[in-house]
């Protein structure tokens, strides 16, 4: 967990429109809200599959839906330590070649998973408009980043994009002990903002983790949601989010006084 200097506020306005309200605290989920892991593993597979012909059997859209149906399904054995990031990518990988219709002996999978992790890590960037609206967010608020992963491995994506000084703290299920949505995790980031839930609002791009679990904690959450996917049945309506530009629209919608979608 990383804690570091508190939040600068500036009353400054936006130019021809009254200055939004901005919460005391901004809480932003990381992977696919202000990292975007998605094009990272496009990236990768991509290369993995250019450079090995059996994984051209497939197209790349059906391997990144398996990929990604495998990555639900594993990450939560790394999350209990059941398995190493490694590891779980080597299995990530087995089960992908298997679906596929090839089998790999375990020292090629294992060049394999390395491949792919350096392909990843060479294809590292924000969520468009996360470092601008990042900055622009310190200098009026508490911003604080709550995710389901480890603390090492969130605190070297933050490294990477250039984003550790752009956020006051880092809180993982790792440091937390618990994972979202339970409301404990949140609960915990509201104590290292020094704040109440009313004061906070939560930012993510997944309804079960970052949604789900900021009400269940109280805060009120903004969906993040570029691809328009439809709101659960039965689920109440929340403010919602495209993308995280410009950031006149994104502070409209952090408005506590905002109308939901």
């Amino acid at each position: 967990m990383v804690i570091r200097a508190g939040p600068r506020r500036s009353v400054s306005a936006m130019p021809n429109r009254a200055p939004p309200t901005i919460p005391k605290v901004v809480l932003f989920d990381m992977d696919d809200t202000i990292f975007d892991h998605r094009f990272a593993v496009r990236q990768a597979l991509a290369r993995v599959r250019r450079d090995d012909a059996r994984l051209s059997r497939s197209t790349l859209a059906g391997l990144l839906g398996e990929y990604d149906r495998l990555l639900e399904a594993v990450h939560p054995d790394v999350l209990a330590g059941r398995m190493t990031h490694a590891e779980a990518r080597r299995e990530r990988f087995r089960k992908l070649f298997e679906w596929s219709g090839a089998r790999l002996p375990e020292r090629e999978l294992a060049l394999v998973a390395s491949s792919y992790r350096a392909f990843y890590q060479a294809a590292r960037r924000p969520v468009p408009g996360a470092p601008e609206l990042l900055r622009w967010l310190r200098r009026r608020a508490t911003v604080g980043v709550v995710s389901n992963n480890h603390t090492d491995e969130q605190n070297d994506k933050l490294r990477a994009l250039g984003l550790d000084g752009e956020v006051d703290f880092l809180l993982t299920s790792e440091d937390a002990g618990v994972e979202k949505p339970d409301p404990a995790i949140f609960r915990r980031a509201l104590e290292l903002a020094g704040a109440e839930a009313h004061d906070a609002v939560m930012v993510g791009d997944n309804w079960p983790a970052d949604v789900e679990g900021a009400l269940a904690a109280g805060i009120r959450p903004v969906w993040l949601n570029p691809s328009r996917r439809p709101r659960p049945p039965g689920r109440p309506a929340v403010a919602e989010l495209l993308g995280l530009r410009p950031i006149r629209e994104v502070a409209s919608r952090l408005d506590p006084s905002a109308e939901e979608a």
